[in-house]
């Protein structure tokens, strides 16, 4: 709940203060100040009993018959000394330029602030309320109401004379009056009235709920939200009204305005004050409550409300006890709520005291989220209203937020806030980080360490460092691979990692660590060394990397035992760098590994390594045969005689008949086929590849005798040689499985045969057919003749300038011309004609003519 700064003592007080002592966890929407300087000074002689708000400028009234300007600090600009009674009412125009005023005494005061126009009156009666209007300072709006126990208009006529009219009477005090554009409202002890100054009439009357509560102790509060909604509130009832226009067919006698009563609700204590927030309702209420210990009523400190207007209830948003100077004295009267409309200020105005409340601005809610320890919160909105703010800054509200994190032990969060709220600031940096030392919680904020912009001192990174390599030699390696090794003296950590390495000196982390370091000292030597001891997959990466190919000259058997794939693919992308031969020599002892790097030599090329051929085919045959026969095949530099003679200490068959075949010993090749391998069908195809008939006769013959070879033969070799010479040799009686399939498989082939021999042939009597007949229609089209032709002989125009003569000539299809004359006469044994040109260089299509004549 808020409360004023200053609180008075006093039994009544402190009884009021228990039931307000537990704290919301609702943040409050109103801030509250008391109205001091001037004010105070004031209220200590005599006692606030009116107050006017203007955007510039307040104006309060006494009850010493005083009126004091003010500004919004509560500083004295101006005082006017009215009556010697108790001012009731002051009414500002819009402008702030002019200031009605009445008092007790009856005396009435309309004058210009800043101008010598006023008007003076005293009336034979107390004068409760005055309004000036609201536009006052036309000429045309001369303006304003009293009441009292009538409500009178007066106005200022031609001649600068002022006349008034009655506008209600007969039913008691005017009270309360609110001038709003064309519309005064004003509440007298039966109800409230509406009257359109614009068309003289008087538009509504809403009665007063309550009758039983006398007008004078708790009076009517009247506000205006708008021009057409006015909000009443009358013991503890709040009607909200709506003035509309009435449709021109519903007129007949009645005004032209009505009023609509919009929402009505009851409220829990009694209204001294209205005004309008938004679409809500600030609302100061009077509270009386009964004490426990005397069952005695006294007064309670007054209540500011905000609420939620519904149609037939209000929903509450907030609920302020205010204290205020002699809260305890006072009546429902004695309070009144004014309001700023332009800066939703709300001064809630006692005979002591006056206290000023503000809607609470970003700074405000920042401060209850600090308070709460909702730092979180804060540090957003601060962030998202950081142009508005003005009493708070971001980064102390990020500092005091990883300070609440530390105090609450959550190290890890508030190390990682650290990136967000010390941003580049390296001095807080390292403040931040002096502070995780202290409490032992390096390790925390470590992964959150700024990097590059900015950088810190070397120390910082050097003291972290050296904590992970105290207690967690993983942690180290993870900080070592991640941050740059510009960050920190690469040297000191080399050497605090060799004196652990003293007390374990097989840890392949520290190891591994180690060579890193290195690696970023360019110390390469040292970290291959390192890499190659640990057989670390980074050797090759090292290697490329940083072009350390002269320094694994000597290591080149390590790398391959290590990875002998990548080890080989990275010697034979770099041969210029490190060259076969080395790579040989190095391998010499190691026949298996130079295998492996030969074979992928010869896959990427068959000729750079030609002359290790012969040595490969040993190491095909020792450690790669199903290799050999393709290595075999596709060498042009292997020596064949050394290949067959290896092939055949090993009894490699397959390889020494190819070897044969290739060096042109065919029939020794099959022969070993048939006696080695008893296939005959690798035996057929050889002869087929071979396709040799003296091939063919050896097979058949060393077949004869074998009834398996024969089926194999009959079913194979129907394409290749005629059937019937094998099929003679057959001797009688010697059964051969399958026989008959092998027969029928013959005679199937053979009639396949004669079918693709007939098929082909009608395909080529069809083609040559379509052939002719395109020729044909080619040769019997006509061809175009005109001026610009001319004969191919005499070279003059083909066509004769006098088209009646007759004439003759001869066009080919080879499109040359000829006058008939100019062609020599045909032979007796050659009577056929053709082109002179193109039967110089051949007889073709062009040799046929077409003879023209007319």
């Amino acid at each position: 709940m808020a409360e004023a700064e200053e609180q008075e003592t006093g039994s009544l007080e402190e009884s009021t203060d228990e039931s307000e002592e537990e704290e919301s966890e609702e943040e409050p929407k109103l801030k509250y100040e008391r109205l001091s300087n001037g004010v105070t000074e004031i209220l200590q002689k005599d006692a606030a009993s009116c107050m006017t708000v203007h955007d510039k400028f307040l104006a309060l009234g006494t009850h010493y018959g005083k009126v004091y300007l003010l500004d919004v600090q509560g500083n004295i600009t101006q005082k006017f000394d009215v009556s010697p009674v108790k001012i009731n009412q002051v009414s500002l125009d819009e402008s702030g330029e002019h200031m009605g005023v009445c008092a007790e005494d009856g005396k009435v005061q309309v004058f210009g602030l800043y101008s010598g126009e006023e008007f003076h009156e005293t009336f034979d009666c107390p004068i409760k309320i005055i309004a000036v209007h609201p536009h006052f300072v036309r000429s045309s709006c001369k303006q304003f109401v009293t009441g009292g126990k009538k409500l009178l208009l007066f106005e200022r006529s031609w001649m600068s004379r002022w006349k008034s009219s009655v506008l209600h009477e007969g039913e008691g005090n005017i009270r309360s009056v609110k001038w709003r554009g064309h519309l005064i409202a004003w509440a007298n002890n039966m109800g409230v009235k509406i009257f359109d100054i614009t068309s003289k009439q008087r538009i509504t009357n809403v009665p007063r709920d309550d009758i039983s509560l006398r007008p004078d102790m708790y009076p009517c509060s009247l506000c205006w939200k708008d021009n057409v909604t006015l909000i009443i509130g009358w013991g503890t009832s709040v009607k909200i009204c709506s003035v509309k226009e009435r449709h021109a067919n519903e007129m007949r006698d009645l005004p032209s305005r009505y009023v609509e009563i919009v929402s009505q609700f009851e409220t829990e204590f009694y209204i001294s004050g209205l005004a309008p927030l938004c679409d809500q309702l600030v609302v100061l209420s009077y509270v009386k409550e009964v004490s426990e210990k005397t069952e005695r009523e006294y007064c309670a400190r007054p209540r500011l409300d905000i609420i939620q207007p519904l149609s037939e209830t209000c929903e509450e948003i907030s609920s302020d006890a205010l204290t205020v100077r002699g809260f305890q004295e006072n009546e429902c009267r004695d309070y009144h709520l004014e309001y700023s409309e332009g800066e939703s200020l709300f001064y809630i105005v006692s005979p002591r005291d006056v206290v000023v409340a503000k809607e609470r601005d970003q700074d405000d809610h920042i401060d209850w989220l600090l308070e709460k320890k909702k730092y979180e919160e804060a540090l957003m909105a601060a962030e998202i209203s950081q142009k508005n703010i003005k009493r708070h800054k971001i980064l102390d509200i990020g500092l005091a937020y990883i300070n609440h994190l530390v105090a609450r032990g959550e190290y890890d969060i508030a190390a990682r806030k650290c990136q967000k709220i010390l941003g580049k600031n390296a001095a807080l940096w390292e403040y931040e980080v002096y502070k995780f030392k202290e409490i032992g919680q390096l390790k925390a904020i470590s992964p959150y360490l700024p990097r590059g912009d900015p950088v810190l001192k070397p120390l910082i990174y050097e003291m972290i460092l050296h904590e992970f390599l105290e207690s967690d030699y993983e942690g180290f390696a993870t900080l070592i691979r991640e941050w740059p090794g510009d960050l920190y003296n690469n040297s000191v950590i080399v050497q605090a990692v060799r004196d652990h390495l003293k007390k374990d000196s097989q840890n392949r982390t520290l190891l591994k660590t180690l060579a890193e370091l290195y690696t970023y000292d360019k110390n390469y030597g040292n970290a291959l060394e390192i890499y190659l001891t640990l057989r670390h997959k980074d050797v090759f990466q090292l290697i490329h990397k940083h072009n350390l190919f002269s320094s694994i000259k000597d290591k080149i058997v390590l790398l391959m035992d290590f990875d002998s794939e990548k080890a080989v693919d990275m010697l034979l992308d770099n041969e210029d760098k490190i060259s076969i031969k080395k790579v040989v020599e190095e391998l010499e002892d190691r026949p298996e590994l130079q295998h492996v790097y030969l074979h992928k030599l010869f896959k990427r090329d068959h000729h750079k390594g030609q002359r290790y051929h012969e040595k490969q085919i040993s190491l095909y045959a020792e450690f790669d045969r199903p290799n050999l026969l393709p290595f075999l095949r596709d060498s042009i530099h292997c020596p064949l005689e050394k290949a067959l003679e290896i092939c055949q200490q090993r009894n490699f068959v397959e390889e020494t008949v190819y070897l044969l075949s290739r060096m042109g010993n065919s029939r020794s090749a099959l022969k070993m086929i048939m006696e080695e391998l008893h296939d005959v069908d690798k035996a057929i195809e050889f002869a087929k590849e071979q396709d040799d008939a003296e091939l063919w006769e050896d097979l058949i013959l060393y077949s004869i005798d074998k009834p398996p070879f024969i089926t194999g033969l009959l079913n194979n070799i129907g394409t290749h040689v005629d059937p019937i010479l094998l099929i003679h040799r057959i001797k009688e009686g010697m059964e051969i499985p399958n026989l008959r399939d092998s027969l029928v498989k013959i005679l199937q082939d053979y009639n396949l045969q004669i079918l693709l021999r007939e098929g082909c042939k009608k395909i080529l009597v069809a083609d040559s057919l379509s052939l002719l007949k395109k020729m044909h229609r080619t040769q019997m089209k006509g061809i175009l003749v005109d001026e610009e032709n001319i004969c191919e002989s005499c070279l003059s125009p083909i066509l004769p300038s006098d088209a009646a003569k007759p004439f003759s000539m001869v066009v080919f299809h080879c499109r040359h011309m000829f006058h008939k004359e100019c062609l020599p006469v045909p032979s007796m044994t050659s009577p056929a004609q053709f082109c002179n040109i193109c039967s110089a260089k051949h007889r073709g299509p062009g040799s046929a003519i077409l003879e023209m004549k007319k």
